[in-house]
């Protein structure tokens, strides 16, 4: 989706089929967890850092990430890359401000939402956040690697999703942070209870803006 975010609405600013060179590289999500499951952050970055030198290499001038829980390590990035990075969290917290929203909702991997990816942005600007329950926030997690990885939508899970939502609307939320990729699958535009701000996209439209200053 941010690849696609990239290439759509490039087109949109640049021209038909134009948009801004692009190149990705991608270790694999196991080697990831392996570093996740032991709460190995240093790991996480080094896996990161090997990346940013690819790219680097390939000619890119800055870089994006759009798994959020991996933003847990980007203190350990930043004066390690040769490259500078969007970091997602600052990203989304731009758009609140814009809207002018007052307290949010985070829906992301447990490691995301127990996390201090967004908590450390949030406090800084000043806006209160909530997460659902534990054993909410263990059963979207679940969802999310072993359906959404894969592109499993399961109606089921769509409900949970949505009446998580609902339920963060009820305690006072006025928008829901989309922090995980694959949620966008599951929760369409037009669904949600609360306004989306979905962390992918905008990363994207953030990465397409600084290319264009660039």
């Amino acid at each position: 989706m941010c690849y696609q975010t990239i290439c759509k609405e490039g087109s949109e600013i640049m021209g038909h089929h134009a948009h801004p060179e692009v190149s990705m590289h991608t270790h694999p999500l196991s080697d990831y967890m392996e570093c996740i499951y032991e709460e190995n952050w240093a790991g996480v970055a080094d896996l990161m850092v090997s990346s940013s030198e690819k790219l680097n290499k390939a000619g890119a001038d800055f870089l994006i990430c759009p798994d959020n829980t991996i933003h847990q390590a980007y203190h350990f990035v930043i004066d390690r890359s040769p490259l500078p990075w969007l970091h997602i969290a600052e990203v989304v917290g731009n758009e609140i401000r814009k809207n002018k929203y007052n307290e949010v909702g985070i829906l992301g991997t447990k490691y995301l939402m127990t996390g201090p990816v967004y908590p450390e942005v949030l406090d800084r600007i000043k806006i209160q956040y909530q997460i659902p329950d534990s054993m909410i926030g263990e059963e979207i997690d679940q969802i999310i690697f072993n359906e959404l990885v894969y592109g499993i939508i399961k109606p089921e899970s769509k409900r949970l999703f949505l009446e998580t939502v609902g339920q963060l609307k009820s305690a006072g939320c006025d928008a829901v942070i989309l922090g995980c990729t694959e949620i966008p699958l599951i929760i369409l535009p037009g669904e949600s209870p609360l306004p989306v701000l979905d962390s992918t996209r905008l990363l994207a439209r953030a990465a397409l803006k600084k290319a264009f200053e660039d």
